[in-house]
C-alpha cells in the first residue's frame, strides 16, 4: 500500500546551475585517527556527493533514498530506468529538495510535531485505517514510521514554502473569468477528461543556445527510446525533470480546462496510449502521452442548491524568525483567554495584535465563501458556531484565532459560477508559475558535483 499526503503541483529542476563563488563546506570523511592506522587503513565514513550551496548530500544519503524509490516503484509496477540513469534523477530532486528547505528555513517556516501528528491522522483516515493499523501497514511495507514521518514533514515544509513563494502571488482578473466561463459554455457539449502522463526537459531561465540544444537533444532521445519501444513509464523516470518522474510521469485524471491548453491540444486526436510529438513552452520541452479518455462528469446545477457563506473575524500571529510557532501559538492562547474572560473584545484584541491587514477593521474579513481560504483555516471556521472562538490554527500564513460572526446561505449561483471559474484558473496558473519558480531556484542555486561521472 502506499501512502500520500500531498498533491504537489510542482516539478524537480534538472537544469545546469551557474555560480561563481563556491561556499565553504566541511569534507564527510572519517574523524582524525591515530597517524599509523590512518596511513595503513585509510577509510571514509562517507563521501560528499554534491555541494548544495553551504550544504551537502552525501553518498549514504543518496543510497538510502535510491533504496526508498526502487522498493516504491516495484510496488506501483512501475518499471525500473537504468540504475546510473535513476541514480541521477535522485540526486537532482534532492538538490532542489535541499535548496527548498534551505529556503524555507530563511524564511522562518517550520511544521510542528502538532501540526505534523493532526496531518499524519488525516493520511490514516483517507486510508480508512486506525493510527495503530496505519502504522502496522507501514511496518509490513517495510517502511520505517520514523522515516515516514519526517519525509511527511518535509512534504509539508516544501508545499508551505511554494503557498508562500507562489500561490500567494497569483492574481486573476475579471475578464480572465468572464473568458474562462465563455469557453466552458461553448464547450460544454464536448467537454472531456484526460488521463495523461508527461515528460519534462527543463530549460534554465535565459538559458544560452547551446544550453537549449542540449535540453533539445535530452528531449530527442527521449522520444527516440519511446518510438523504439521503451516503457513510456521507465523513459520518464530516466528522463523526466516533473515532479511526477518517479511515478512514471502519471499526472492522474484532470478536466480540460485544468491543464495547459498546450497539452490539451497537442492530444486531441490521439488515441488512448499514442504520444504526442515533443513541445515546446516557457518551461521547456515536453512529451505527453494520452492513457485515457471519457466525458466529463455533468456539473451540478448550480442554481439547484444554495450556498453557505461565513462572516468571519480573524486574529493573525505571523511566524518570523524572531517569534517563534510556539511563541505564536502562546500568544494567542492568552489572546483567546481575555476573549473567553471578557476582558477584551475579539475586535479591539485584532487592532492592538492582529498582523494581518484587517487588524484596522477588528480582524473582520467579510463574507467568506467556500474555497477563499486555505484548506486549515476554512475546516476550521466550518467547525464553529456563530459567536464560537477558536483554539489557535496553523495555516501557512502562521496562527489564527477564528471568530464567526454570522452565517447565510443565498441562491448565488453566479457566483458560485465564477468562483468555480476563479479555482479551475488559479489551478491551472499555480502549476504553471511553480514550475517557472523552481526552474529559477535550481538556476540560482550553487551546486558542484563531487561524484566522478558528472
Amino acid at each position: 500500500m502506499a501512502f500520500s499526503l500531498l498533491s504537489v503541483t510542482a516539478g524537480d529542476a534538472l537544469a545546469q546551475a551557474a555560480s561563481t563563488t563556491p561556499p565553504a563546506v566541511a569534507p564527510a570523511t572519517a574523524p582524525a585517527a591515530k597517524p599509523a592506522a590512518a596511513k595503513a587503513n585509510p577509510q571514509t565514513v562517507d563521501a560528499i556527493v554534491a555541494v548544495v550551496n553551504t550544504d551537502v548530500i552525501t553518498q549514504q544519503e543518496l543510497a538510502k533514498r535510491m533504496s526508498d524509490v526502487v522498493q516504491r516503484m516495484r510496488a506501483q509496477n512501475i518499471e525500473l530506468p537504468p540504475v546510473a540513469e535513476l541514480q541521477k534523477q535522485l540526486l537532482e530532486r534532492m538538490i532542489l529538495e535541499r535548496a527548498e528547505t534551505q529556503l524555507a528555513k530563511e524564511n522562518g517556516l517550520s511544521v510542528d510535531d502538532v501540526m505534523l501528528d493532526r496531518a499524519i491522522s488525516r493520511i490514516a483516515e483517507q486510508n480508512k485505517l486506525s493510527m495503530a493499523d496505519f502504522q502496522k501497514q507501514l511496518a509490513q511495507d517495510k517502511i520505517p514510521y520514523a522515516s515516514f514521518r519526517e519525509e511527511i514533514r518535509q512534504e509539508m515544509l516544501l508545499q508551505r514554502l511554494r503557498e508562500r513563494e507562489v500561490d500567494n502571488k497569483i492574481q486573476i482578473s475579471e475578464s480572465e473569468v468572464d473568458n474562462y466561463i465563455a469557453a466552458e459554455s461553448s464547450n460544454k457539449q464536448t467537454a472531456q477528461e484526460l488521463d495523461l502522463a508527461q515528460i519534462l526537459i527543463r530549460v534554465p531561465e535565459n538559458a544560452s543556445a547551446e544550453q537549449i540544444a542540449q535540453r533539445a537533444k535530452r528531449a530527442e532521445e527521449a522520444m527516440q527510446q519511446i518510438k523504439s519501444g521503451g516503457n513510456f513509464a521507465a523513459v520518464a523516470a530516466a528522463y523526466s525533470d516533473a515532479s511526477d518522474a518517479l511515478t512514471g510521469g502519471d499526472m492522474g485524471w484532470r478536466s480540460q480546462d485544468r491543464l495547459p491548453s498546450l497539452f490539451v491540444e497537442a492530444v486531441a486526436n490521439l488515441n488512448p496510449g499514442q504520444v504526442s510529438g515533443i513541445l515546446k513552452s516557457a518551461n521547456g520541452f515536453h512529451i505527453v502521452k494520452l492513457v485515457n479518455k471519457r466525458a466529463a462528469a455533468a456539473a451540478a446545477d448550480t442554481a439547484a442548491a444554495p450556498v453557505q457563506q461565513t462572516h468571519a473575524r480573524h486574529i493573525l500571529i505571523k511566524v518570523t524568525p524572531t517569534v517563534t510557532a510556539a511563541e505564536a501559538r502562546r500568544r494567542l492562547v492568552d489572546l483567546k483567554e481575555r476573549i473567553d474572560n471578557k476582558a477584551a473584545t475579539f475586535e479591539e484584541l485584532a487592532k492592538l495584535y492582529s498582523n494581518d491587514l484587517s487588524a484596522s477593521k477588528g480582524g473582520d474579513l467579510g463574507w467568506v465563501y467556500p474555497g477563499d481560504t486555505v484548506p486549515e483555516f476554512e475546516r476550521a471556521m466550518d467547525a464553529l458556531k456563530p459567536g464560537q472562538v477558536s483554539d489557535p490554527v496553523e495555516s501557512p500564513f502562521g496562527y489564527h484565532l477564528i471568530q464567526v460572526v454570522e452565517r447565510k446561505a443565498n441562491d448565488v449561483s453566479k457566483e458560485r459560477q465564477r468562483l468555480a471559474a476563479r479555482m479551475a484558473i488559479r489551478e491551472r496558473k499555480t502549476e504553471e508559475a511553480t514550475n517557472d519558480w523552481l526552474r529559477q531556484l535550481r538556476d540560482r542555486t550553487y551546486v558542484e558535483y563531487r561524484n566522478d561521472d558528472r
